[in-house]
């Protein structure tokens, strides 16, 4: 009876969360990430003369680059909290959550501190990635020479 009313007065008191406004937030922030990204993406393709297929990669790894930068100095921290979910999905996200955590643990010194923390979340991150690249790659090639699909 008493968690039951609890429940009730919690219920009542609580703020409603003002969600479209929230996912719109996320919505327009993640969208901006994204922007940035085909933007660099372009300027990998235009300046350095990859193409679409091969500018990926250095997009991925410099938009890493700059949300780290960005998480250093403390400016991604407030991005999080603005937008959610909208600056935490997109590969910038990742690139937060190592940083974050080698700057957590930077006074127990780099090599057991930043290095020994640094893949926590990233470590499960990239074993899950590889692990399920395999199995796609595997069932592809399974299905391909059974003649299911073509190359």
């Amino acid at each position: 009876m008493k968690e039951e009313r609890y429940q009730q007065i919690e219920q009542q008191i609580t703020p409603k969360a003002p969600v479209a406004f929230n996912m719109l937030k996320a919505f327009l922030v993640g969208g901006s990430i994204c922007a940035v990204g085909q933007a660099i993406s372009y300027f990998y393709i235009i300046f350095f003369n990859f193409t679409e297929k091969t500018a990926g990669n250095p997009t991925v790894a410099t938009l890493i680059f700059i949300a780290m930068l960005l998480t250093g100095f403390g400016l991604y921290r407030r991005l999080g909290q603005f937008a959610g979910a909208g600056s935490a999905v997109p590969v910038t996200g990742f690139g937060n959550a190592v940083i974050s955590a080698a700057i957590e643990h930077k006074t127990e010194g780099f090599v057991l501190g930043v290095g020994g923390n640094m893949f926590k979340l990233a470590g499960s991150v990239i074993l899950f990635g590889v692990v399920s690249a395999f199995a796609v790659a595997l069932i592809k090639t399974i299905l391909v020479s059974l003649g299911v699909i073509s190359w």
